[in-house]
């Protein structure tokens, strides 16, 4: 798929600002669904959606990919607008304050563009609304004036195709999720796929790294290739200016630990929570907000960023009553877990979750 289309243009805006390493990482993104590595599922539901859209020389339905940050939800819409041959359109909910901002960007889009609305959960409710009709019919309706002289007129919009991308789909309202022809959940990379996207990464980046040094990097990398493209880049700094400047395991392993991150991958934060549950909190339950005011962070980023992979590594759970630390995670932060659970510990209050 790709190349020239029945809409005739083949410029793809490119969704990474530029400037150090947002240019480096815009050039590791892949440009084509072959490139991409894993999420087989949704690459062969994207494959047919695509491919029947060029058939039919239409805009595919519109599309909504929810996960934690860093999986490729701004990728995939880049790779959807090349594979389509159209430009891509690029802008975020908080950036989208008022209806007005979104009709401007809507009046400019070409025959078949690609939307993409990145951490669309944080549009305001009066621009989901004008956002209804121009989903569903392709249709703007403006408001002019005030008060008994208003009037209102509608505006015919180009078939595009909307991507929406959130971390937080519980948040996207039902009327708006609807919509979407296609909503689909980015998951965790396995060992093996971020391994794969080391070695390409290495490569367009011109870095010797071998097998065992690429499966170190992946095996840290939290399951997220932007994670694992960055500590490629800070391995790589290291390598050349510690070492030989290729990367085996114990290079790997020498700069990774350099840089904070441990043999599970946890970083700096990470412990501190972990740190914070088990010792300031004797492995809780604690709520979010409490938690995160001990650790200097804000509760959104501790339940975007930090706490499912926490989860996925069974170093913390979530309960009715607040965050509580697993054996594991005493054991990983060097202290030793309470012998039974502490039920009757709630700081921060019951409704503090």
């Amino acid at each position: 798929m790709g190349g020239d289309s029945e809409w005739g243009r083949d410029e793809l805006v490119d969704p990474v600002p530029r400037g150090d390493d947002h240019t480096e990482e815009a050039g590791l993104r892949p440009r084509s669904l072959v490139e991409f590595v894993g999420q087989p599922e949704l690459k062969e539901h994207l494959a047919i959606i695509l491919e029947a859209a060029l058939r039919r020389g239409q805009a595919p339905d519109h599309l909504l990919f929810a996960g934690p940050p860093g999986l490729g939800k701004t990728t995939l819409a880049g790779i959807i607008a090349a594979e389509l041959g159209v430009v891509l359109h690029v802008t975020s909910g908080p950036a989208v304050e008022r209806a007005g901002d979104l009709a401007a960007i809507l009046t400019k889009l070409g025959d078949g563009d690609v939307l993409f609305i990145d951490e669309i959960h944080r549009l305001p409710k009066a621009v989901e609304e004008v956002l209804y009709p121009a989903m569903e019919d392709y249709q703007l309706d403006i408001v002019l004036g005030k008060g008994p002289a208003a009037r209102s007129i509608r505006l015919e919009l180009p078939r595009f195709t909307l991507v929406g991308a959130t971390t937080r789909t519980g948040l996207i309202a039902g009327p708006l999720r609807d919509r979407f022809g296609l909503v689909a959940r980015l998951d965790y990379y396995s060992a093996e796929d971020l391994e794969a996207i080391v070695v390409r990464a290495a490569g367009i980046m011109e870095v010797k790294v071998d097998d065992d040094g690429a499966s170190e990097i992946a095996r840290r990398a939290r399951g997220t290739p932007r994670i694992a493209n960055r500590l490629l880049r800070r391995v790589r700094d290291f390598a050349e200016v510690r070492a030989s400047g290729h990367i085996d395991r114990a290079v790997a392993s020498a700069g990774l630990a350099l840089f904070g991150v441990d043999d599970l991958g946890l970083d700096k934060v990470d412990r501190a929570i972990l740190t914070a549950l088990c010792g300031s909190f004797g492995g809780g339950p604690v709520g979010v907000s409490t938690l995160a005011i001990s650790v200097g962070e804000q509760p959104d980023t501790i339940e975007d960023v930090y706490e499912p992979f926490l989860i996925q590594m069974g170093l913390l759970q979530r309960t009715p009553r607040g965050r509580v630390a697993t054996e594991a995670a005493f054991t990983h932060v060097g202290l030793e877990p309470p012998a039974r659970p502490r039920a009757d510990f709630l700081p921060g209050g019951l409704f503090d979750s």
